[in-house]
């Protein structure tokens, strides 16, 4: 299929002022989770967190304890993943608008094919749970019904974060097929309409497997898939949306030198992997790159090795952080940033009470009243996960 809106908004952005560190601290949620890769809430005024575990349980942390046995385990029905590295495995969970009513729920896994080959690694599937009663803490795996799946070429870059919008649609972040530079097909697989990967996608998990909103853009696209809402993503590992005014933040894992954040628009082109950050990557001959759209942020590999978004905060208990996305990166890095007169302003964040070790930024979650927490996995002869809950 043809490049279509091969875009870039003219000269590139300035890069961001650096000022004064932000601080806070650390409170421990837990440290009996390996490989926290997301965290959920239900949004039922429970105060449970349900803490997704890499290799396929999800664990709930009730009113500060986590309960003893696992929500659900998956991992039956999944690739069986290697604890100290790998990008596959359970990666994301969300819960239902209207949960308290229905008691479902939605995991996004990885999950074996029949004949692997050359090509085709795994696949990506996004499932429905149900649980009897929405104050229950076990579900059963039994009650699955598979919304959609796609096809992995790679064993890496899965993207895999869920998330419902305020629309009350699932948003979708996934990856652009793995390996590196976005070999797929003549354009890479971030470029080309005609596949899932690389892309932010946006369902209707009432439909039946799904339905495609009406409004989505490539919707009536000759060659595109309907279910896509952005595009040009490399592999966009966490995705949130600001409580306070509906934004979607992204932080997409770069290629060799740079990390970035961005705003995720209705069908953006974000371009990868034409440009990386903000600079140029793989560029078609003839190519225009007017309105591809920039990062908010980006840095490089001085400063990190693979991006891991975060939130804007929304809580209460550390004022001084209002409306700063904070964010970090795999190396245990971590930053908030602030706009102002449309440019934004990059601060450390520091916590004074830090695990010490290798720590490995694995992801963030945010609880219903919009407190923000940290998931990390203490790596070493026995891979340790944490779960810490930011705190003044």
């Amino acid at each position: 299929m043809k490049l279509v809106s091969l875009i870039f908004a003219g000269a590139l952005s300035t890069c961001p002022l650096f000022v004064s560190a932000q601080q806070a601290r650390l409170q421990l949620v837990t440290d009996e989770v390996m490989s926290p890769v997301c965290m959920a809430v239900p949004g039922d005024g429970s105060n449970r967190q349900f803490i997704v575990q890499k290799e396929g349980r999800v664990w709930i942390v009730q009113n500060g304890k986590l309960q003893p046995k696992p929500f659900i385990d998956v991992s039956a029905d999944m690739v069986k993943v290697n604890p100290a590295y790998d990008e596959r495995g359970l990666l994301g969970m969300a819960f239902h608008p209207k949960f308290k009513q229905n008691g479902k729920f939605y995991l996004y896994f990885s999950a074996p094919v029949a004949n692997p080959r050359k090509g085709l690694n795994h696949k990506s599937v996004v499932a429905e749970y149900r649980v009897g009663k929405a104050a229950d803490n076990s579900a059963d795996p039994s009650t699955k019904r598979v919304l959609l799946e796609f096809d992995q070429p790679e064993s890496n870059h899965n993207g895999g974060d869920i998330i419902f919008g305020r629309d009350g649609y699932l948003y979708i972040a996934s990856g652009d097929g793995g390996g590196g530079g976005d070999k797929h097909g003549t354009i890479g697989n971030g470029q080309d309409l005609g596949t899932l990967l690389g892309k932010i996608l946006r369902i209707d998990v009432n439909g039946s497997p799904y339905g495609i909103p009406k409004d989505n853009p490539f919707l009536n696209t000759a060659g595109a898939k309907g279910e896509i809402w952005a595009y040009g993503l490399r592999n966009p590992w966490r995705i949130s949306f600001d409580k306070a005014n509906g934004r979607l933040f992204a932080g997409d894992v770069g290629q060799n030198k740079y990390e970035e954040v961005d705003i995720v628009t209705k069908g953006g082109n974000f371009g990868w992997r034409i440009m990386e950050g903000y600079h140029e990557f793989n560029v078609p001959e003839g190519a225009g790159k007017a309105k591809l759209i920039e990062p908010i942020h980006e840095y490089d590999h001085a400063d990190g090795i693979s991006i891991t978004g975060g939130y804007v905060y929304r809580g209460k208990a550390l004022p001084a952080l209002t409306g700063k996305y904070i964010f970090g990166d795999y190396n245990g890095k971590t930053w908030t940033l602030t706009e102002k007169g449309g440019k934004w302003t990059r601060e450390d964040l520091v916590f004074a009470n830090k695990p010490g070790g290798n720590l490995q930024l694995l992801s963030w979650g945010q609880d219903e009243a919009g407190e923000i927490y940290m998931l990390v996995t203490i790596a070493g002869a026995n891979n340790k996960g944490g779960v810490y809950k930011l705190v003044k």
